[in-house]
């Protein structure tokens, strides 16, 4: 689907969420308009009513009304995203796209790869991405290891801090205080002259938090102070320069699992540092254009007070170029190679383990017609140790404009490779691991009407995942937990098909009303379900402003039909959260919010909890021009 979350959405007709909707819901993301542009779809500016894939967008609009303290608050809102939490902020989050496992979704952060390689397979802890700073979210859904390599089989998500900044320097300042003993505070500054741009973010999070446990009586507490900077500046037409960086250093408590219990001494603590540079060189009056860049990521967690402890250092260290040549003004050329190492110790084992891997990719962009965009590309990509790999993607888009009528599809493939833990990790490693691969597809249709003021959009999704990599047991009734078994690959084929369906309507200029409604139905290679992925997931939005100074927002998200390991069902919920917020004057806005406001008892992992209703105060301020 090519619409955004929280704006987006299927309106439900069901009288008692008719009636939720219209009292309270935010809109949690842009429509999709003529004139928005996402980077995602193919590595370079595109117009996002033109992207054959399905991509989600989050503007800087939406960020700031809601003002959610986690990136994770506004990816549960998106069409197609299922987010578990083993307890309250801070515990290890896991997310799925299509019903597709973290482990397959690429994360970028300033265009960083923030996923870490030391982790039982390579994935993103977003358990530790706080939103303050956050211009825009981009979810990119549907196999995308043609543009992006390895763990992009079931989409990408792109975070940016650097979005548009009016000349001058500017101040951000931002507080909050509410349940649990939480408090959060956040500096910006944005700064624009000429050619240059600069954005700096500082935010720090703590809270005393809930019993990660659900029976448990203990709280576990989570602290998080991030750090980010990027800009770029232009000498002129032909050559600029960028860069950015991140840090983030997070302690969070967490409790036992098998069975779930208290754990007063269970501690996970993880510093990361990354920084990108790069220069662009446009030639040919801007026809061919250059990028290249180079960045590092380095990452060191600790575990404390289990069975298990121990300290894991991970480094990424990649080159990238990319090149674009525009053949004609209906054919343009892509093409790029980049390098990657990925390194790693590991508890218990001396020896620094490392592969790297080399790819080369090219992409083909036309308009061979007016409406009409169509891409095809393809990928080799060489791995240390297994060989090569190739993959392949394409994408269409055609626009009926006498209708207002959209088709929208693509289709590809991609792999996973084994992560450094699998190959040579302490438990079960097997250097002889070959790549994860799958191939899936979706094709939607999107309909506007009353001017684009009402968009609507369905899609239908199918993605397949073969070769997988799990822990053999020499004999499961013997060895349950498969404590002297290995990793290696299982036969047979993991499936995941649904629908996302859309809705979004511009009342006037105070209201506009959304949801959205997500069909998932995602099973292993046994014909299981697979555990903690709703198979029905609704999705509701509004916002409202009664007078000039006041906004009311609300989002809310029901999980109908969700099972755990085991099989066993968790219970149904409708999570809501909302939020008024009044403005003082242009630059101030004093705002009071609430999560989970019907205080629904509900889990989305099996044993664990969840916070009940909470409330919080906050401001934002803006000094500058």
């Amino acid at each position: 689907m090519t619409a955004s979350p929280g704006k987006t959405s299927l309106l439900i007709t069901v009288s008692a969420v008719s009636l939720a909707l219209a009292a309270s819901l935010p809109a949690t993301a842009q429509d999709l308009e003529l004139g928005e542009i996402v980077i995602t779809p193919n590595r370079t500016p595109t117009e996002l009513s033109t992207t054959g894939s399905s991509v989600t967008l989050i503007g800087r609009e939406e960020i700031e009304e809601q003002a959610q303290p986690l990136v994770t608050d506004y990816l549960n809102q998106v069409p197609g995203v299922a987010i578990t939490s083993p307890g309250g902020p801070g515990t290890e989050t896991s997310l799925a796209i299509r019903g597709a496992p973290r482990r397959y979704v690429k994360t970028l952060y300033n265009g960083i790869d923030i996923s870490d390689p030391t982790n039982t397979q390579v994935q993103t802890s977003y358990q530790y991405l706080l939103s303050g700073g956050i211009d825009t979210i981009e979810v990119l859904k549907g196999s995308q290891s043609t543009l992006y390599g390895s763990d992009a089989i079931a989409g990408v998500i792109s975070l940016s801090t650097l979005g548009d900044i009016d000349p001058g320097v500017t101040h951000l300042l931002a507080g909050e205080g509410g349940s649990r003993g939480t408090a959060r505070a956040s500096y910006g500054l944005r700064a624009a002259d000429g050619g240059s741009r600069l954005s700096f973010n500082a935010t720090g999070l703590r809270t005393d938090g809930i019993s990660a446990a659900d029976a448990g009586t203990e709280r576990d507490g989570y602290e998080n102070v991030t750090l980010d900077i990027v800009g770029e500046h232009e000498f002129s037409d032909v050559f600029s320069v960028f860069g950015s960086a991140l840090f983030i250093d997070a302690e969070a408590e967490f409790d036992d699992e098998f069975p779930a219990r208290d754990n007063p001494t269970a501690t996970n603590l993880s510093k990361q540092l990354a920084g990108r540079a790069g220069f662009n060189l446009n030639l040919l009056e801007g026809r061919f254009r250059n990028t290249f860049s180079v960045q590092a990521f380095d990452l060191e967690r600790t575990i404390e007070g289990t069975g298990f402890d121990g300290t894991y250092d991970g480094r990424r260290h990649k080159f990238d170029y990319q090149g674009a040549f525009d053949v004609n003004r209906w054919l343009t050329l892509q093409g790029g190679a980049d390098y990657e190492k990925q390194s790693a110790t590991f508890p218990g084992i001396t020896s620094e383990a490392d592969f790297h891997t080399t790819g080369l990719w090219t992409e083909a962009i036309a308009t061979p017609v007016e409406d009409l965009t169509l891409t095809a590309g393809i990928r080799h990509e060489q791995h240390s140790e297994f060989g090569g790999h190739t993959t392949w993607r394409a994408t269409g888009s055609y626009l009926f404009a006498e209708t207002g009528t959209r088709l929208h599809g693509s289709v590809g493939t991609g792999f996973r490779a084994p992560s450094l833990n699998e190959l040579f990790g302490p438990f079960g490693s097997n250097p002889d691991l070959q790549p994860e691969t799958s191939v899936g597809f979706d094709v939607g249709v999107e309909q506007r009407f009353l001017g684009g003021d009402l968009v609507a959009d369905v899609t239908y999704f199918d993605l397949k995942i073969d070769d997988l990599i799990g822990f053999v047991c020499p004999d499961p009734a013997i060895d349950p937990r498969c404590e002297s078994g290995a990793y290696g690959q299982i036969p047979g084929t993991s499936k995941s098909r649904g629908l996302e369906a859309s809705l979004t309507h511009r009342v006037n200029s105070q209201l506009t009303l959304g949801g959205s409604y997500t069909y998932t139905h995602a099973e292993d290679q046994n014909g299981n379900r697979l555990a903690r992925i709703p198979r029905h997931a609704v999705g509701l939005a509004a916002a409202y402003k009664p007078a000039e100074k006041w906004t009311i927002s609300t989002a809310g998200k029901i999980a109908l039909d969700t099972v755990d390991t085991g099989d066993f069902a968790l219970d149904d919920y409708f999570l809501l959260n909302a939020k008024i917020a009044y403005k003082p004057t242009e630059d101030t806005e004093l705002y009071l919010r609430a999560e989970n406001v019907l205080n629904q008892d509900y889990q989305t992992a099996r044993g664990f909890g969840t916070p009940g209703l909470s409330v919080f105060a906050g401001f934002k301020a803006r000094f500058g021009p």
